[in-house]
């Protein structure tokens, strides 16, 4: 049924579990995984050598992130990863689209500061605006 599956994670107890559903579903359809970080973007008047710094410092975190997720996938499942600057639910919905997803996978919450009522903000604007199913994991 579904054949490419994005999870978008981020480190959380949610994103965690997000990622532990992304595997079983990947290994019951023979699913690939994108596994996608959004980190935040860098203001362009931040000027040098301090833009390079904090890019560089965003890049890093972010492949820790998906390395995270890929551990957590573990064996068996075809794994991409991808480390995306800038508004996160923009940067999944966009990639999505572009990578052919049929099915993206997040958790309800995320590590952001601010708290949607029931889901976080990013989940909300991904569901509302995916063009493919979004399974959201609490």
């Amino acid at each position: 049924m579904f054949k490419h599956i994005l999870l978008a994670y981020d480190g959380s107890d949610h994103a965690r579990r997000a990622a532990q559903v992304a595997a079983e579903c990947a290994r019951t359809h023979g699913a690939v995984v994108r596994v996608v970080c959004a980190v935040e973007p860098i203001a362009a008047d931040l000027g040098e050598p301090n833009f390079s710094r904090v890019a560089g410092e965003r890049r890093l975190a972010g492949e820790r992130c998906v390395e995270e997720a890929r551990q957590l996938i573990g064996e068996g499942v075809d794994v991409h990863t991808e480390v995306l600057f800038g508004p996160a639910a923009a940067e999944i919905i966009t990639v999505a689209e572009v990578r052919g997803c049929d099915l993206i996978i997040m958790g309800s919450r995320g590590l952001g500061g601010l708290r949607g009522l029931l889901l976080g903000s990013h989940t909300q604007r991904v569901i509302s605006h995916a063009h493919c199913p979004v399974l959201v994991v609490r």
